[in-house]
């Protein structure tokens, strides 16, 4: 599969709008021209005045409700600073990417809340261009009318591995971004693994994941709508069930569904330490603790891309309405990072100032730590301006 995807981004990268024609025939069986790949937001804002009243009032909840969300997340980012003390000022300032390209993905559904979990963050942050790409048969009214609600500026209908490629590289119609997110299956996976460099990338997401650490009181049928609700994503999808309740498993087990008990694992944990020790192994993408009081279990927990607190906290309600976005790290990624959010479109610079004064007295350490190295040029870069302060 690498070298496929290699060989595909090397087609777009040099064959451009010419190559991006050629994967939208051969994979999604559309023939476009460039001068469709966009669809005018004239089209979107037709998609959501067509949209059923209460289809628009739930996505203007939900971004409504996200939207609330990562304006909190916003305040609480460090933000751009100074300092001066004794001649030397330090800071650092904070700023947005300049253009991102969400990916909505299309294969089995197509997902309106996606759009809204991504392109919300990354508007609230200050990205100056927002592009949306999207298979062109999941190019659905309730898609580009969250679009629309999101603030996407543009919207292509390319998806897969052309999308990625076209956002990474830029064609003749589609300009290149400096940021890729958006959750996607293996193939976009490994063609966002290839292009990082070439652009940004928020995470390499792979199938869905979930672990609910249930105790002896929690209900049967939620902990088995739970598992069966995760393993509908994808037939790679997994879901674990921890408790110290042996029948509490038996009877969640009998009660899943026979096509999705291959994606469901059952494990018998002795006590609360050896299940914090099992989660924070599996990191898992969504971590359901559906328990009592789970409120006193939560600082055990070190690895999980989200937590959802108690029997009434559903992860679905964290894929379309709570208001953190539902693009989470997989595969254990949890371990080492973090969901989407403001801070994924947000990047650092330090800021550094000198005095002369204070040069003149620092200079010399400086200068010999460079020696120390054997970097010549580094300490004469030091030396220099002792000797000519002008």
């Amino acid at each position: 599969m690498k070298n496929k995807v290699s060989i595909l981004l090397r087609l777009i990268k040099h064959g451009g709008d010419s190559a991006i024609v050629r994967l939208l025939k051969r994979w999604d069986g559309v023939s476009l021209p460039p001068s469709r790949f966009a669809i005018p937001m004239r089209q979107a804002q037709s998609a959501l005045r067509r949209l059923p009243r209460d289809k628009r009032k739930i996505l203007e909840l939900s971004a409504r409700r996200i939207s609330e969300y990562h304006k909190k997340e916003k305040r609480h980012i460090t933000s751009s600073w100074m300092t001066s003390s004794n001649g030397l000022r330090l800071g650092q300032r904070v700023t947005p990417v300049d253009s991102v390209g969400i990916y909505v993905p299309g294969g089995r559904f197509a997902y309106p809340s996606t759009v809204l979990m991504t392109a919300i963050p990354a508007r609230i942050a200050g990205v100056g261009r927002l592009v949306m790409a999207t298979p062109p048969r999941h190019m659905t009214d309730d898609v580009l009318a969250a679009a629309v609600i999101a603030g996407v500026d543009t919207i292509y209908q390319v998806g897969g591995i052309a999308a990625v490629g076209a956002l990474a590289y830029g064609t003749e119609s589609i300009p290149r971004v400096d940021l890729i997110v958006g959750p996607g299956g293996i193939w976009v996976t490994e063609a966002k693994r290839q292009i990082y460099g070439d652009s940004g990338i928020d995470m390499l997401a792979g199938p869905s994941e979930i672990v609910i650490f249930a105790d002896d009181g929690a209900s049967i049928a939620h902990i088995a709508a739970d598992m069966m609700a995760q393993t509908e994503h994808d037939p790679a999808a997994k879901a674990y069930l921890l408790s110290t309740d042996p029948s509490l498993i038996t009877a969640v087990r009998n009660r899943i569904e026979g096509k999705y008990r291959p994606q469901c694992q059952f494990i018998r944990v002795k006590d609360m330490t050896g299940a914090a020790r099992q989660i924070n192994k599996l990191a898992p993408e969504h971590l359901s603790l559906n328990m009592r009081r789970p409120e006193r279990f939560l600082p055990r927990i070190k690895n999980a891309g989200a937590i959802f607190l108690g029997a009434f906290s559903p992860v679905a309600c964290g894929d379309y309405w709570a208001g953190p976005s539902h693009v989470l790290p997989t595969g254990r990624a949890a371990r080492f990072s973090s969901g989407l959010s403001v801070q994924t479109f947000l990047k650092r610079s330090s800021v550094i100032g000198v005095s002369p004064g204070l040069l003149k007295r620092e200079g010399d350490r400086i200068a010999r730590f460079a020696e120390m190295e054997g970097l010549r040029f580094h300490a004469l870069s030091i030396r220099t301006r002792i000797a000519e302060p002008k």
